[in-house]
């Protein structure tokens, strides 16, 4: 038979280490999230307001998707 010293220090020492990891993964994690609310919120200042020729060229595509879908439903324009 063991001695229950031993088990009980073998089973404190597995919870330390288990507890050590867990701690590091959330710090780890923590940062990720950190970095991607940065990230988030680098994009929001840079974005500018679409120029005049990109509001041209969507309005052109939404124009001949909307042709397509008329051909595609049978309808004559």
């Amino acid at each position: 038979m063991q001695d229950p010293l031993i088990i009980l220090t073998l089973a404190v020492a597995g919870l330390s280490g288990l507890a050590i990891i867990a701690a590091t993964a959330l710090r780890g994690w923590n940062g990720w999230l950190d970095l991607k609310r940065a990230e988030l919120a680098r994009q929001g200042e840079d974005a500018a307001p679409p120029s005049t020729t990109t509001r041209i060229e969507v309005a052109d595509l939404k124009e001949r998707i909307r042709k397509l879908e008329a051909i595609a439903a049978g309808v004559d324009l």
